[in-house]
């Protein structure tokens, strides 16, 4: 399983990787959730200009096995969606951390980034979960 360092990671399954543009995050779900979720058939996404909180559910995946909430990993704007999900959720299963990508968000509160977990501490996370 695949843990790319240049990633930072939320307790719930998320990733997000630091754009070029000052403040905004490229997000997405992990390796390890879409293992979890089996083949994922249908995925929701916010409208662009969404606020959303950190925590709080912007959007689900669902998978022939369940639907799961996918959460905010911090306060901010969407700017944009991945619309090739909507019509391919299946990318979601085949490149979790490339072309299945979920949204952009631009950062209200760039401080909550120190929250999120490095690929590390992710790990360590995953395997204490799968104990």
């Amino acid at each position: 399983m695949e843990f790319p360092k240049d990633l930072q990671y939320t307790k719930e399954h998320e990733w997000v990787r630091e754009e070029s543009q000052p403040n905004m995050l490229l997000v997405g779900i992990t390796e390890y959730a879409q293992e979890k979720l089996g083949d994922v058939v249908h995925v929701e996404l916010p409208e662009v200009g969404t606020e959303v909180s950190l925590g709080d559910s912007f959007g689900s995946v669902e998978s022939v096995k369940a639907v799961s909430d996918i959460y905010a990993p911090v306060s901010g704007v969407v700017k944009e969606i991945n619309d090739t999900l909507l019509d391919t959720p299946e990318l979601v299963n085949e490149d979790p951390y490339g072309e299945a990508w979920m949204l952009k968000i631009e950062m209200t509160k760039p401080e909550e980034l120190k929250e999120l977990l490095s690929s590390q501490d992710y790990e360590a996370h995953i395997a204490a979960q799968d104990e």
